[in-house]
């Protein structure tokens, strides 16, 4: 889809701080995290829902693996996983890593942006990244 910003993310012509990429899903931060980890998962071709994506057991394996990886490095209490999808026209799932105190009663909305730095998120992007 010409417009899709995740299609043209696939394609590399906007950045993104890329934490897990194969032949068919790519996973990268949010660039307006509810935490720091905020991690969006995608199919590499477009599908307007997750639901429609041919190979959802292996879509649902590469969010399970980003998951361990977030729950393994950065020590959430917990994470949420979200499939919402009305924000983007792409399929995606949202993983948000919680944490005590983080000032968030519910992910999809009515709570702050976390403004964090290029390099942080660098750094957040490698370390999912490095032990998946």
């Amino acid at each position: 889809m010409e417009d899709c910003i995740f299609c043209k993310i696939v394609k590399g012509e906007i950045p993104c701080y890329k934490v897990y990429e194969d032949d068919d899903f790519l996973a990268f931060l949010d660039i307006k995290p509810v935490n720091p980890g905020h991690v969006l998962v995608i199919p590499k071709k477009h599908y307007r829902w997750v639901w429609q994506v041919p190979m959802i057991g292996k879509y649902f394996e590469v969010v399970k693996l980003i998951e361990q990886s977030i729950e393994k490095n950065l020590k959430p209490d917990f994470v949420t996983s979200v499939v919402w999808g009305e924000e983007v026209p792409h399929a995606h799932v949202w993983l948000v890593p919680r944490f005590s105190n983080d000032g968030i009663s519910s992910p999809f909305g009515g709570h702050d942006i976390k403004n964090l730095s290029e390099e942080e998120m660098k750094q957040i992007a490698e370390k999912l990244s490095k032990f998946i």
